[in-house]
């Protein structure tokens, strides 16, 4: 997605070899007119997938998978990293260490949102180590129901995320892939 890798270019910035800081228009603050292409990207890549629900973890992902929802005719479900008292007693979790907090987390969500009968399309904002989306998988494989693919944003592909989603036979489109972040330069695989 040529706009994407243009904001990206533009906008982003690299903290070592391996963070790529986009939260100038990404996660932090959100271009909703960029936001708005990448949901008919994503729309566009997955057209030929019933969605009934799109699954995000809180808090990066809910931007997009929002805007992105509106281009499905979906809800989207969230899943929870902090455990709150209005929060739903039986719920499907998943474990995942997050290498960006350097600590380890459940994810929940509640068993009311994902049915055996719902099409799930994940979005999040990054692929790179995949836990985060492992911890997705795992929750919509608890529920019984169907996984059409996940929607990733921005790919570091110099990291090892998509062999652990193409271990499990799942559909990855990403938006952006990037090579390397090398002494401060973001380079594209394509």
């Amino acid at each position: 997605m040529e706009l994407l890798k243009k904001k990206i270019l533009e906008e982003g910035y690299c903290i070592g070899d391996s963070i790529l800081k986009v939260d100038g228009f990404l996660n932090a603050q959100v271009d909703i007119e960029l936001m708005n292409e990448i949901g008919k990207e994503f729309k566009a890549r997955f057209k030929d997938a019933t969605v009934t629900k799109i699954f995000t973890a809180e808090a990066s992902g809910i931007a997009i998978a929002a805007i992105t929802a509106q281009y499905f005719n979906c809800p989207i479900v969230i899943a929870k990293k902090y455990l709150s008292v209005n929060m739903d007693v039986e719920n499907y979790e998943a474990k995942v260490y997050s290498f960006t907090k350097k600590a380890e987390y459940v994810m929940r969500v509640s068993k009311k949102h994902l049915k055996k009968e719902d099409n799930i399309l994940i979005i999040d904002d990054f692929l790179a180590n995949g836990l985060a989306s492992i911890g997705l998988i795992n929750m919509v494989e608890l529920s019984g129901a169907n996984l059409v693919g996940i929607g990733i944003v921005i790919e570091k592909t110099f990291q090892e995320g998509r062999k652990l989603l193409e271990d499990k036979n799942i559909r990855i489109e990403s938006l952006a892939r990037i090579k390397s972040l090398k002494s401060g330069n973001i380079e594209f695989l394509e």
